[in-house]
């Protein structure tokens, strides 16, 4: 994946951000969204409660949407839970 410095840049900018609120998050790579090659995630290591990382994520989408608004480029922050487990 080729980024640019400002992509680069937001991308630091936007992890360090959610990092500040929610700092039991690790960042773990990035990744080109596959129904849209424009969109890229940042993969996290999120060890913590299901209410916390749902706060995390509406926490994380305002930042993503000013980011989309203001330069026009899509990031994500897209959490994995360890501890998660799925019925």
């Amino acid at each position: 994946m080729k980024l640019n410095y400002k992509q680069k840049q937001l991308i630091d900018e936007l992890f360090n951000k959610v990092k500040e609120s929610y700092p039991e998050i690790v960042y773990k790579d990035l990744q080109i969204d596959p129904d849209d090659p424009d969109h890229i995630w940042i993969n996290v290591i999120a060890d913590m409660d299901e209410d916390r990382e749902i706060e995390m994520r509406h926490y994380s989408s305002g930042l993503e949407t000013d980011i989309l608004v203001n330069y026009g480029y899509a990031f994500s922050i897209m959490s994995e839970n360890p501890n998660a487990v799925y019925a």
